[in-house]
């Protein structure tokens, strides 16, 4: 993987939101539910253990902190010109869907960890979600945990990886978190910047590893 790529080759393609620094800040090329190349097929990983999904779930109210403001779950990206017809948590992924597609040309990161629809149709697919799915606080929190999964939280949590590692993954995958120099891994990149300190950051991290 070269340098300055996302962790997962899902890059911004339009300004980030006011005030944060979302890397789910774009939009979509295709439908929610068009097929995925074969070869980008990324496998689930294994279910998270108890400790994982303790610190999962801390890592998330972390994650929302540095990108999706006080909307939370009803997050909505604020240079979206034409909002959703409703709450995110009250729409479908279909009526996200059609949303995306019926308003080009604006960004649409949407929901608490602010995914972008590449970001989305990739995890949507990975778990094989129906259309008439709804962008539940659960459903949500089930999307962001596969990312937290990729970025390797179990090998953090065992030690097999090392904190700065999985922080630097962390941060590959949401701008809203600093590098070590106190900048997003995209500074200047489409809007983005970090919404943290490093040092806050390493400690946050810390406590939830230990």
């Amino acid at each position: 993987m070269t340098d300055r790529q996302p962790l997962f080759s899902l890059a911004p393609s339009v300004s980030a939101p006011r005030g944060s620094a979302s890397l789910f800040a774009g939009r979509g090329e295709a439908s929610l539910f068009a097929p995925w190349p074969e070869a980008l097929a990324v496998p689930l990983p294994a279910r998270l253990s108890r400790a994982g999904a303790d610190a999962a779930r801390r890592i998330r109210d972390l994650i929302a902190k540095a990108e999706a403001g006080p909307d939370g779950y009803d997050a909505v990206q604020w240079g979206a010109r034409i909002p959703p017809p409703q709450r995110p948590t009250r729409l479908t992924l279909a009526q996200i869907d059609q949303w995306i597609r019926d308003t080009p040309n604006q960004p649409h990161a949407i929901g608490r960890y602010q995914f972008i629809p590449k970001t989305l149709r990739w995890l949507v697919a990975r778990l094989g979600l129906p259309p008439e799915t709804r962008f539940t606080p659960g459903i949500q929190d089930r999307l962001a945990n596969l990312l937290l999964a990729d970025a390797g939280l179990e090998a953090a949590l065992s030690g097999e990886m090392d904190q700065r590692t999985f922080m630097r993954n962390l941060a590959r995958t949401w701008a809203g978190f600093p590098l070590p120099n106190g900048q997003s891994y995209y500074e200047g990149f489409a809007g983005n910047k970090a919404t943290m300190s490093w040092q806050k950051f390493e400690a946050r991290i810390a406590r939830i590893l230990s």
